[in-house]
């Protein structure tokens, strides 16, 4: 399988969760605001959305939205414990939890990352996040994972978006479940892998 990736965007999530299963992945970079991958291939005739992550399949065939992928891969290796079995309340946990994260916090990052954005939207869009981050602080106080009782596939998603509150000068000081629970997934040796694959961290030393 190979991913289609962007370094530090929400592709990091299947990344993570790929080396966390298991599953080898070849991993081709996408400039997105040129849309052309590493070797050369217009990224438009890849996924006509425009966005990272693309999991092109063995098959050849191609699946979008990083919370579909990451169920993908969850469910390619069940053996994983990623994601609960399809068809169990835990599972619709887990795409609750999925949901919120792509809806109210992944959305609302957005324009915070475009210079255009009025202050007054910006500042709003800050205002709306730290509301919604007060809800998981809430949920991370009293349990280390977002879902059941080990690591899964939403934990690997809100990682990924909340790493990008330092780049927008997101406040997070208030939420110290929060900040721990970043501090736990990123020990984990397969994040600390896939954020070094991505030039987002340097190899340590051997």
């Amino acid at each position: 399988m190979k991913l289609y990736y962007a370094a530090g965007a929400c592709s990091l999530s299947p990344h993570i969760v790929a080396l966390e299963a298991g599953i080898p992945l070849e991993l081709e970079k996408v400039d997105t605001k040129a849309k052309l991958t590493e070797s050369g291939k217009d990224f438009w005739q890849i996924n006509p959305k425009g966005y990272v992550p693309v999991l092109e399949l063995d098959s050849g065939e191609l699946l979008t939205e990083g919370p579909a992928i990451v169920q993908y891969l969850a469910d390619h290796k069940p053996q994983s414990g990623l994601a609960p079995a399809n068809g169990t309340t835990a599972r619709y946990h887990l795409q609750e939890m999925l949901g919120y994260i792509n809806s109210e916090l992944h959305k609302s990052y957005s324009p915070l990352f475009k210079p255009e954005t009025p202050d007054v939207t910006r500042e709003e869009r800050k205002a709306y996040l730290r509301k919604r981050y007060a809800f998981l602080e809430q949920r991370l106080a009293q349990h280390p994972w977002l879902v059941g009782d080990h690591f899964s596939v939403a934990d690997a998603y809100l990682f990924t978006v909340t790493n990008w509150a330092k780049h927008v000068d997101l406040e997070l000081s208030d939420f110290p479940a929060v900040l721990d629970f970043q501090k736990r997934v990123a020990a984990r040796p397969k994040v600390q892998a896939a954020l070094e694959a991505e030039g987002l961290i340097k190899k340590a030393a051997a």
